[in-house]
């Protein structure tokens, strides 16, 4: 049996070569799965948020409810409608009324 040490070191080497640049480049995140908790979240970027008041009626009253929603969103939302903004959106200026009332 012909054994080829020179063979073996260069797959040995190209072996450790793709495991190091396997660990250094990790595959790309999964896309975020959008959801109520998504649109109310506080730390969701703002870029989703926008995405989300234009495209995607039903989770707009949950992005009413996001303490980082501003008032730029608010006014698209309004604007747009879509199921329970309206009451969505008396909700919220209730409560600054309320907290207007109390301090």
């Amino acid at each position: 049996m012909n054994i080829n040490i020179e063979h073996l070191n260069q797959v040995q080497e190209n072996t450790e070569d793709f495991h190091k640049t396997r660990t250094k480049n990790p595959p790309p995140k999964p896309p975020i799965i959008l959801t109520e908790q998504v649109a109310c979240c506080e730390n969701t970027n703002k870029e989703i948020l926008w995405h989300i008041a234009r495209n995607i009626p039903h989770l707009r009253k949950w992005v009413i409810a996001n303490p980082a929603a501003d008032a730029k969103i608010l006014e698209y939302i309004s604007q747009k409608g879509g199921p329970d903004v309206k009451h969505s959106l008396d909700v919220l200026l209730e409560s600054y009324d309320y907290a207007k009332q109390i301090s």
